[in-house]
């Protein structure tokens, strides 16, 4: 299924509400923006293969820009919306993208990648307009809304995050099918049968849409007939009060959402009927056992979690039940086969912890304009093995355990320290925000345990704080993995996905 079934039988049903301002996109609205959009594209010389660029905040228009490139046989590009000019036109000139939506809420940056993107010329601005755009209402109102006959069905290609580099885009083969077809997509599948959603499901996103999982889960959800919730920004208890409000049944988040919600007052968390909700599922970052442990003892075994990339290298998924039986774990695979290798791509035994690899039957991504990255990404000798960069083990009933990205595995005296495992440690600790933890060069051991920590508002950082976070790691850690420094900064550079830009902090202690 897709927007067009559901505007036809359910057409004032809410496929979007968003979560502060409660405006409604229904699925008729959904449909015939989206296929204005379609045609629009079509008008302007645009054609199936080509790419589409959004860089947007979220936005109640947002779906519809997804589902006229997806019903067109184009590619969607969600450009970072916290990028830079500079960074934000790169996406666009790597991607080759043809035409580029954006806001007026947007509109400065915007404005400034023009110079950077001459080749793009469809430029649409939604809210209003400024020079080197023309507005998108007006565009879009004056295009057909008549279904093309043949609808070839597209596809994301969405950009890492770049927090170990330059983002790369990560491009699939167009699949041949069309739109509607009556098919469902591999996440809305997963979304029926893994988490028991329906059409009569209410799935919030509190995630930027321009992020791989939140863009391609809603839109999943759009695909059996739900309704997407979408937070314009991620507070901890607006969630709480959209998820009593529309009577949420499934959400997603990620763990540091998780820990600010844990964060609030007990009087502010008993204060939101929070029963609707059904399921809620964590992934993109390593989760604090101890923060996940207590989202259970507080919603129930509801809370579900799943290991997955943009990439669509492979899956694991497991249930609150499994994660207490096997606490640490992200689950069992349900889609690909998992591997894991030593250096050199021999497979090891079962508690052997090397890179994560996940078989499929054909290599199925590449990285954009990146052929050395892409060959990276496979097995040494199988094509078909391939790796976000991730270590980790199997344990003898099939779970697997992640330790740490390899690029931020820290080899101190010989031996490997994973940094995921000490910085779940100390954001536990009641006067910390948050944490990245890196290694740095040693004359003697080659590196030592550097951790920059971001404190809660009036803890001083000063040396009694940095006694009482040592004494705190070694209770929780083995003494070789306390941080031998450990730093302080007002904030650190994590983005609303999740993802820690620890590779920038790092860079910058070596640069001195």
């Amino acid at each position: 299924m897709y927007p067009g079934e559901y505007g036809r039988t359910t057409p004032n049903k809410p496929a979007v509400i968003m979560g502060s301002s409660g405006t409604v996109v229904t699925y008729a609205e959904l449909d015939e923006r989206s296929r204005r959009l379609s045609r629009l594209l079509h008008e302007r010389g645009l054609v199936a293969g080509d790419m589409v660029a959004l860089f947007a905040e979220n936005h109640p228009r947002y779906f519809e820009v997804a589902w006229a490139a997806l019903r067109s046989g184009m590619y969607l590009v969600t450009v970072n919306r916290y990028l830079q000019a500079e960074e934000a036109a790169y996406l666009i000139t790597d991607s080759g993208a043809k035409a580029f939506i954006s806001t007026a809420y947007q509109s400065k940056v915007a404005t400034e990648m023009l110079e950077f993107i001459p080749d793009c010329q469809v430029r649409l601005m939604m809210d209003g307009t400024v020079d080197g755009f023309e507005s998108y209402e007006d565009a879009i109102a004056v295009a057909s809304d008549e279904v093309f006959a043949e609808q070839p069905r597209g596809d994301f290609m969405l950009y890492s995050s770049g927090t170990t580099g330059r983002p790369k885009g990560i491009k699939r083969e167009l699949p041949d099918r069309t739109i509607d077809d009556g098919q469902g997509g591999t996440i809305s599948l997963l979304l029926q049968f893994m988490l028991g959603m329906n059409s009569e499901s209410i799935y919030l996103c509190p995630a930027p849409l321009y992020h791989s999982a939140a863009i391609i889960w809603s839109c999943g959800v759009h695909e059996i007939g739900g309704t997407v919730v979408v937070l314009e920004k991620f507070d901890a208890e607006e969630f709480l009060r959209v998820v009593e409000r529309d009577s949420v049944t499934h959400a997603q988040v990620v763990p540091t959402m998780m820990v600010r919600m844990l964060g609030l007052p007990d009087e502010v968390k008993s204060r939101y009927d929070l029963s609707s909700l059904q399921l809620m599922v964590h992934a993109a970052a390593p989760c604090p056992p101890e923060a996940k442990r207590q989202m259970i003892e507080w919603l129930g075994p509801i809370v579900s979690e799943y290991y997955a990339g943009t990439e669509g290298t492979g899956m694991t998924f497991l249930t609150s039940e499994e994660w207490l039986a096997h606490p640490g774990s992200v689950g069992k695979p349900i889609n690909g086969i998992p591997h894991i290798c030593d250096d050199e791509g021999n497979e090891l035994e079962a508690g052997g912890t090397g890179l994560v690899y996940f078989e499929q039957p054909q290599a199925n991504f590449e990285y954009h304009g990146d052929p050395e990255k892409t060959k990276d990404s496979r097995h040494p000798q199988r094509d078909n093995w391939m790796t976000l960069g991730d270590i980790g083990y199997l344990d003898e009933d099939g779970f697997l355990y992640l330790t740490d990205r390899r690029a931020f595995t820290i080899i101190s005296g010989g031996v490997n320290i994973y940094p995921a495992e000490i910085e779940s440690a100390l954001i536990m600790h009641p006067e910390v925000v948050d944490v990245a933890v890196f290694g740095l060069p040693d004359p003697e051991f080659g590196e030592y345990v550097h951790a920059v920590v971001q404190l809660e508002a009036g803890v001083s950082g000063d040396e009694a704080t940095v006694e009482r976070l040592r004494n705190y790691a070694r209770e929780n850690l083995a003494g070789f993995k306390v941080p031998r420094v450990i730093d302080f900064r007002d904030e650190l550079p994590r983005l609303p996905t999740g993802k820690l830009y620890k590779q920038q902090i790092r860079d910058e202690y070596l640069g001195r």
